[in-house]
Protein backbone atom coordinates (compact mmCIF):
# COMPACT_ATOMS: atom_id res chain seq x y z
CA UNK A 1 0.00 0.00 0.00
CA UNK A 2 1.14 3.20 -0.66
CA UNK A 3 -0.56 6.55 1.12
CA UNK A 4 -0.68 9.89 -0.50
CA UNK A 5 -0.93 13.32 1.53
CA UNK A 6 -1.04 16.45 -0.37
CA UNK A 7 -0.65 19.86 0.89
CA UNK A 8 -0.03 23.52 -0.13
CA UNK A 9 -3.77 24.71 -1.40
CA UNK A 10 -5.43 27.72 -0.61
CA UNK A 11 -6.84 30.83 -1.63
CA UNK A 12 -5.11 33.42 -4.41
CA UNK A 13 -5.47 35.77 -6.26
CA UNK A 14 -5.41 35.48 -10.09
CA UNK A 15 -1.72 35.68 -11.60
CA UNK A 16 -0.61 34.68 -8.23
CA UNK A 17 1.05 31.20 -8.01
CA UNK A 18 1.04 28.14 -5.19
CA UNK A 19 3.37 25.19 -4.16
CA UNK A 20 1.40 21.79 -3.79
CA UNK A 21 2.70 19.21 -1.92
CA UNK A 22 2.63 15.45 -2.11
CA UNK A 23 4.47 13.14 0.40
CA UNK A 24 3.93 9.20 0.03
CA UNK A 25 4.83 6.64 2.19
CA UNK A 26 4.43 3.00 2.38
CA UNK A 27 5.29 0.82 -0.78
CA UNK A 28 6.57 3.79 -2.86
CA UNK A 29 9.46 1.82 -4.64
CA UNK A 30 6.96 0.14 -6.40
CA UNK A 31 5.69 3.18 -7.98
CA UNK A 32 6.63 3.85 -11.75
CA UNK A 33 4.76 7.64 -11.95
CA UNK A 34 3.45 10.23 -9.87
CA UNK A 35 0.53 12.48 -11.21
CA UNK A 36 -1.44 15.31 -10.74
CA UNK A 37 -5.39 15.81 -11.12
CA UNK A 38 -7.69 18.39 -10.48
CA UNK A 39 -11.93 18.19 -10.45
CA UNK A 40 -13.91 21.67 -10.29
CA UNK A 41 -17.49 21.37 -9.27
CA UNK A 42 -19.67 19.30 -11.89
CA UNK A 43 -16.63 18.32 -13.99
CA UNK A 44 -14.58 15.18 -14.37
CA UNK A 45 -11.14 14.81 -13.25
CA UNK A 46 -8.88 15.53 -15.20
CA UNK A 47 -5.21 15.28 -15.89
CA UNK A 48 -2.61 17.89 -14.78
CA UNK A 49 1.07 16.58 -14.94
CA UNK A 50 2.94 13.57 -14.30
CA UNK A 51 6.60 12.89 -13.17
CA UNK A 52 8.21 9.40 -13.46
CA UNK A 53 10.28 8.73 -10.75
CA UNK A 54 13.10 6.91 -12.69
CA UNK A 55 14.41 9.49 -14.99
CA UNK A 56 12.12 12.43 -14.03
CA UNK A 57 10.27 12.39 -17.53
CA UNK A 58 7.48 14.92 -17.34
CA UNK A 59 4.58 15.64 -19.16
CA UNK A 60 1.40 18.43 -18.81
CA UNK A 61 -1.62 19.17 -19.95
CA UNK A 62 -2.06 21.65 -22.57
CA UNK A 63 -4.01 23.90 -20.17
CA UNK A 64 -0.52 24.46 -18.07
CA UNK A 65 1.67 23.97 -19.99
CA UNK A 66 4.13 27.23 -19.07
CA UNK A 67 2.67 27.93 -15.69
CA UNK A 68 3.11 24.74 -13.92
CA UNK A 69 6.19 22.59 -13.31
CA UNK A 70 5.93 19.01 -11.43
CA UNK A 71 9.25 17.95 -10.09
CA UNK A 72 10.08 15.10 -7.31
CA UNK A 73 12.30 15.05 -4.34
CA UNK A 74 13.32 10.97 -4.35
CA UNK A 75 14.95 11.01 -1.06
CA UNK A 76 11.86 12.81 0.50
CA UNK A 77 9.15 10.51 -1.40
CA UNK A 78 7.71 14.00 -2.39
CA UNK A 79 6.29 15.32 -5.31
CA UNK A 80 5.83 18.96 -5.57
CA UNK A 81 3.02 20.72 -8.29
CA UNK A 82 4.29 24.59 -8.89
CA UNK A 83 1.65 26.46 -10.19
CA UNK A 84 2.61 30.20 -11.47
CA UNK A 85 0.02 32.67 -13.34
CA UNK A 86 -2.90 31.48 -11.68
CA UNK A 87 -6.40 31.78 -13.41
CA UNK A 88 -10.18 31.58 -12.06
CA UNK A 89 -10.77 28.12 -14.58
CA UNK A 90 -7.32 26.69 -12.32
CA UNK A 91 -9.81 26.38 -9.10
CA UNK A 92 -10.28 22.94 -8.28
CA UNK A 93 -9.94 20.01 -5.50
CA UNK A 94 -6.27 18.86 -6.33
CA UNK A 95 -5.09 15.04 -6.40
CA UNK A 96 -2.24 13.46 -6.24
CA UNK A 97 -1.49 10.21 -7.65
CA UNK A 98 0.52 6.87 -7.82
CA UNK A 99 0.49 4.60 -10.52
CA UNK A 100 2.31 1.07 -10.56
CA UNK A 101 2.30 0.72 -14.16
CA UNK A 102 1.49 3.85 -15.67
CA UNK A 103 0.96 3.52 -19.54
CA UNK A 104 -1.50 6.56 -20.46
CA UNK A 105 -0.64 9.18 -18.18
CA UNK A 106 -3.78 11.42 -18.85
CA UNK A 107 -6.20 8.54 -17.75
CA UNK A 108 -6.86 8.42 -14.04
CA UNK A 109 -8.19 4.94 -14.33
CA UNK A 110 -3.78 4.06 -14.89
CA UNK A 111 -3.36 5.25 -10.98
CA UNK A 112 -3.55 2.60 -8.50
CA UNK A 113 -3.56 5.35 -5.18
CA UNK A 114 -4.94 8.90 -4.56
CA UNK A 115 -4.31 11.41 -2.19
CA UNK A 116 -7.39 13.02 -0.60
CA UNK A 117 -6.97 16.19 -2.48
CA UNK A 118 -6.14 20.10 -1.71
CA UNK A 119 -8.66 23.13 -2.44
CA UNK A 120 -7.57 25.72 -4.83
CA UNK A 121 -9.31 28.84 -4.82
CA UNK A 122 -8.67 31.25 -7.34
CA UNK A 123 -10.01 34.87 -6.54
CA UNK A 124 -10.76 37.47 -9.56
Amino acid sequence: QVQLVESGGGLVQAGGSLRLSCAASGRTFTNNAMGWFRQAPGKEREFVAVIRWSGGTTNYADSVKGRFTISRDNAKNTVYLQINSLKPEDAAVYYCAAGIYVRNYQLPAEYDYWGQGTQVTVSS
